[in-house]
């Protein structure tokens, strides 16, 4: 008799997908012996992999999982590796290789190249011939996010063919799960499209977004975390968070008068983008006055983030000692200045997130200031995280300047905030059995057995 509960059973079972592995075959004893336990495991996942994504939070060791996959690569298959990051990291990138003993270039074009590891910057892209490369290495993945953004429709084409491929970010989807979708396009395992049409449904009649398909919540994450790990400290994939402990973060608000909106008596909330943007010149000159105060308190290190040039003109020149990094710098003066600041023989550094936000270990600092803030919550946490971050000894203070009539960003963010701890506490709870079972079931893979005692066969075996 047909058992027909088992052969749908069975029929299900067939439409479920899993990223395949094309990684390569190593000896555990390859791996970089400075690597923690978790580390390690997450680097020989990926090898096996071929093609994955590591999503780990700030200062969990994101540049030596990468480096460390990038390098056995390229011992394996005498191949070259490209490392893309963002603007003014790659100084950073490289030192952080030295320090784990693994050689690596910084490369402006195409002819700087070399075997082994290469990085660059995102910026540059454009000089590099794809063809010459087997690996190449996202850090700070996010940079995938916008379905529209030119560069991540260049990455996806560039990168098509390239056999082994790595996305690295503490902030894999800031806003939405769909974004997952571009990593997953990026690593060659489905289309962005594909993978809307399989778990999602486009909720056009309420918020015009893509939602998770309520039957396939955790067949989603299943699938995710067959090609990607997600962790916020050791403890989500069980190993000891003894190492890994994070210091108290004071958010401290700084609330300025605005003047009385037309008609009114008070100051009312900005609604609109121009609006915002008003209200935030006119409040400009107080709120660095308030920065400059809250400078000149101590004589320790301090961050002072803005958003425009303006902003940042007026702060340096209100704080005496402080160093300026704009956008329109040489790349060699951004690097500079981030390596001085990092060493602590620059007290305050003026810059924006855009340029120092992202992919920058600065636990030399505990005192950050935002001279006003955008609607961006992934600039504000990847700030925020430059300073906030495991290794940090100190409680990091992060003041934020704003004027009342810019109340609703502040809310915003706030909002923005409570959304992706959900999504991230929901991330780790649904992967983390498959993403265990997977790490465990690569290392035995990947392990070979050493006996260390000789075996002696019974007489009467013989």
């Amino acid at each position: 008799m047909l058992d027909y509960a088992r052969t749908y059973s069975e029929f299900i079972k067939s439409k479920e997908i899993e990223a395949i592995n094309a990684g390569i075959d190593f000896d555990e004893s390859e791996l970089n012996k400075k690597l923690m336990p978790f580390q390690r495991d997450i680097v020989a996942w990926a090898l096996h992999k071929g093609r994955a994504a590591i999503f780990s939070d700030c200062g969990t060791g994101k540049t030596i999982m990468q480096i460390s996959f990038a390098d056995l690569i390229c011992r394996h298959t005498g191949g070259r590796a490209l490392v893309l990051c963002p603007l003014s990291v790659a100084e950073q990138t490289k030192k952080e290789s030295m320090k784990f003993g693994i050689d690596a270039r910084i490369c402006r074009q195409q002819s700087d190249v070399g075997d082994g590891i290469n990085i660059a910057n995102y910026e540059i892209l454009n000089h590099f011939d794809a063809a010459a490369f087997n690996c190449v290495v996202l850090d700070e993945s996010s940079i995938l996010k916008s379905f529209t953004s030119s560069t991540r429709n260049e990455l996806i084409d560039t990168f098509a063919r390239t056999p082994y491929r790595l996305c690295c970010s503490a902030t894999p989807a800031p806003n939405d799960f769909s974004e997952l979708g571009n990593t997953v396009e990026f690593l060659g395992i489905m289309s962005r499209s594909e993978m809307l049409a399989t778990y999602f449904i486009h909720d056009g009649s309420d918020t015009s977004k893509w939602r998770l398909k309520g039957y396939g919540v955790t067949k989603f994450w299943e699938f995710v975390a067959h090609w990607a790990v997600c962790v916020r400290s050791p403890s989500d994939l069980g190993y000891s968070n003894d190492a890994f402990k994070l210091p108290n973060l004071n958010l401290i608000e700084h609330i300025v008068a605005s003047p009385p909106t037309d008609g009114y008596l008070v100051a009312m909330r900005a609604e609109t983008l121009s609006e915002r943007r008003t209200a935030r010149k006119e409040s400009m000159e107080k709120r660095v006055e308030e920065a400059k105060r809250l400078v000149s308190e101590n004589d320790d290190q301090w961050i002072v983030w803005c958003d425009y040039n303006i902003e940042s003109s007026a702060l340096h020149k209100a704080i005496a000692d402080s160093t300026e990094v704009v956008g329109s710098d040489a790349p060699a003066y951004k690097a500079e200045s981030a390596i001085k600041f990092s060493e602590g023989d620059i007290r305050v550094i003026v810059s924006k997130p855009s340029i120092y936000g992202f992919g920058m270990n600065f636990q030399n600092c505990h005192n950050m200031i935002f001279c006003g803030i955008s609607d961006s919550y992934e600039q504000f946490y990847q700030a925020v995280r430059r300073c906030w971050r495991y290794g940090q000894d100190k409680p990091v203070n992060v003041h934020i300047i704003i004027s009342e009539a810019e109340m609703n960003v502040l809310d915003n963010i706030k909002r923005k905030q409570a959304d992706m701890d959900t999504m991230q506490n929901n991330m780790v709870a649904l992967m983390r059995d498959v993403t265990m079972s997977e790490i465990k079931r690569t290392t035995r893979i990947t392990t070979d057995y050493k006996p260390s005692k000789r075996m002696e066969i019974p007489a009467w075996i013989a």
